[in-house]
């Protein structure tokens, strides 16, 4: 009897103790897309600069401000004179020259349609990628992606394409328009001419929608007779890859000439993926994050049966912008994989730069997150053709950061 009573009461203390652990856990509140952000880190200006930081490679850096007084830039992009064109989120296509910002948006763009940059912070929407044709020196094509309005209450995503001539574009026209709903985000050249569309949406399992996808398309927005789904039913012709979430990220491996996807996951399970051509990366049949309520999105989180990440982020960084660095400038960094960050573990104000160490069979050793301190969403990372890294702010005001050796 003394045990049973001993086992009871045992059994009575533990439900106490457990009843006391539930109580005490906070009760976080909900928005529709899951629970409300945090605000004690967000909405930082962008500190003073010049800034240096010491690196977990020994190379000392400073941070400059190379351009200021941008509206959410997304994107740079450098013409061969050494000009850049830089794209804002509400619809404008910037000319830095010589290092100053012109006031006069360039002319001859398309126009876009602005929507959700105060309410939906991570939206993908107005002016996005903007890239270089590969043969830019002889035809000055411009490729730029945006929001194209339909109506007044539909849109969808397009990519135009104009020639440069020198101030503006010209013969500006659409090359290809997507399904209404489906966001394109990144735009890149690969080493066969092609151009390659990473699409946000719905539908990255169906091959009818081309949402949850990386396009291929010939540089005129046609299909290429080559694409791996060209003649098969159940597949529109476009389709490159399939299962994708929502891919902010693609390079070109300057050794391979593989194309590099990066691509964000809920509330984890970021990933960098190689793409090949027909192969499907699994999103939203699997998945290593959880559903922003919390849940898991599978129940055995995992990549079985599909194309498995090279690089794998929990909690999430918000995956962004994505470059290779080849120069000599930052020695100790080259051959390394850099990521723009917009936030970590869903905190507002904790965007920053990943940079990615891998070994001589791209498999990775070791990664660090940089300029922390900053405060700022990250969209974008680039290496301009001074061997220096430039580094977009997601902000308003907003900046182009350039970072350079120290000394």
């Amino acid at each position: 009897m003394t045990n049973r009573f001993s086992s009871l009461a045992t059994l009575a203390v533990a439900i106490a103790v457990a009843s006391a652990v539930v109580a005490a856990q906070q009760k976080v509140p909900m928005a529709p897309f899951g629970p409300v952000a945090p605000t004690g880190l967000a909405n930082r200006p962008l500190p003073k600069l010049p800034m240096e930081f010491d690196t977990g490679e020994g190379q000392r850096i400073r941070v400059t401000a190379f351009v200021t007084g941008l509206e959410n830039p997304w994107t740079v992009a450098w013409l061969p004179d050494g000009s850049m064109l830089v794209t804002e989120r509400p619809g404008r296509l910037r000319l830095v020259r010589n290092g100053k910002l012109d006031p006069t948006p360039v002319a001859g763009a398309p126009a876009a349609r602005n929507i959700g940059i105060s309410g939906e912070p991570g939206a993908v929407h107005g002016y996005m990628d903007v890239v270089l044709h590969p043969s830019f020196a002889s035809n000055q094509l411009v490729y730029l992606a945006y929001t194209k309005p339909l109506d007044e209450k539909r849109q969808t995503t397009a990519i135009a394409r104009g020639r440069w001539n020198g101030s503006a574009l010209v013969d500006t026209k659409d090359i290809f328009v997507g399904a209404e709903g489906n966001g394109v985000a990144r735009l890149a050249f690969g080493r066969d001419g092609m151009l390659y569309v990473t699409t946000a949406g719905n539908g990255g399992q169906d091959g009818n929608s081309q949402g949850g996808k990386v396009l291929r398309l010939k540089d005129d927005g046609t299909v290429p007779p080559d694409n791996p789904f060209v003649g098969k039913a159940g597949y529109k012709p476009e389709v490159y890859t399939l299962g994708h979430r929502s891919s902010l990220g693609l390079a070109v491996h300057p050794g391979t000439g593989q194309m590099w996807l990066n691509e964000n996951g809920p509330n984890g399970g970021d990933e960098i993926n190689i793409l090949k051509p027909g192969a499907n990366y699994g999103w939203p049949l699997v998945s290593y994050g959880r559903t922003y309520p919390g849940p898991w999105q599978v129940e055995r989180p995992g990549h079985a049966g599909f194309e498995p990440p090279v690089v794998l982020w929990i909690p999430s960084i918000a995956v962004s912008g994505m470059t290779f660095y080849t120069g000599d400038r930052l020695p100790k960094w080259k051959g390394d994989v850099f990521v723009g960050a917009l936030r970590t573990g869903e905190i507002p104000g904790t965007g920053h730069v990943e940079r990615i160490l891998f070994n001589e069979k791209m498999e990775e050793l070791r990664r660090e997150s940089l300029l922390v301190e900053l405060r700022q969403r990250i969209r974008d990372v680039k290496q301009g053709p001074d061997g220096l890294l430039y580094v977009v702010t997601d902000q308003n005001p907003g900046a182009v950061l350039r970072i350079e050796p120290a000394s």
